[in-house]
C-alpha cells in the first residue's frame, strides 16, 4: 500500500491506520508529541473546565515541589543567565524602563503627615504583587481655607 497522507508535523508521506482514515500525523514519536501539544493548546484555548483542571494540577505539583525552580536555576546557570538577558531586553522594549519588584515597598507603617510625590499610573512600567494603587480625593482647594464658620455665606 502506497503512502497517501502528508504528516502535519514533519511533512513526510505516511499510510494512515485503517481505523483512523483522517489521520494527520505519522507515528514517529516527535510527530505524536507535536500532535498532543497541538491538541492541548487547542483544548486550553477552548475548554474552561480543562483549563481549570490543568491549573489545579499545576498548583498541586508546585506545592509538592516548592524548591524546583530555585534548584533548576542553581544547576542550569546558562538558562538562568539567558533568561536574565531576555528579561532585560523585554524591559528595554517597554516605553518606560523602570521595573517594580516584589520587595520594593518597605514593610507597612502608618503614613506621617507631609507631602508625597505620586506618579501617573500610565508612567509605570511593570507592576508586581506589592504595587499600591492610590486614590486621593481633594476635600478643599488650596487658598480657600476659612478661619471660622461665621465667615461662610
Amino acid at each position: 500500500m502506497k503512502p497517501t497522507h502528508i504528516c502535519a508535523a514533519c511533512g513526510a508521506l505516511f499510510t494512515p491506520l485503517a481505523h483512523i482514515p483522517h489521520q494527520r500525523y505519522c507515528s514517529s514519536k516527535p510527530c505524536q508529541l507535536a500532535r498532543r501539544r497541538t491538541w492541548q493548546h487547542e483544548r486550553m484555548r477552548t475548554d474552561s473546565d480543562y483549563r481549570a483542571n490543568q491549573a489545579r494540577a499545576q498548583a498541586t505539583w508546585r506545592a509538592r515541589h516548592p524548591d524546583y525552580w530555585r534548584r533548576y536555576r542553581e544547576t542550569h546557570p546558562a538558562c538562568r543567565d539567558r533568561n536574565r538577558m531576555m528579561q532585560r531586553e523585554r524591559n528595554a522594549r517597554r516605553s518606560v524602563g523602570r521595573v517594580a519588584k516584589m520587595d520594593a515597598s518597605p514593610p507597612f507603617r502608618p503614613l506621617a503627615s507631609g507631602f508625597y510625590l505620586l506618579c501617573d499610573a500610565l508612567e509605570a512600567s511593570i507592576a508586581k504583587m506589592d504595587a499600591w494603587t492610590v486614590y486621593i480625593a481633594v476635600l478643599s482647594a488650596p487658598g480657600l481655607h476659612l478661619r471660622d464658620c461665621k465667615e461662610r455665606t
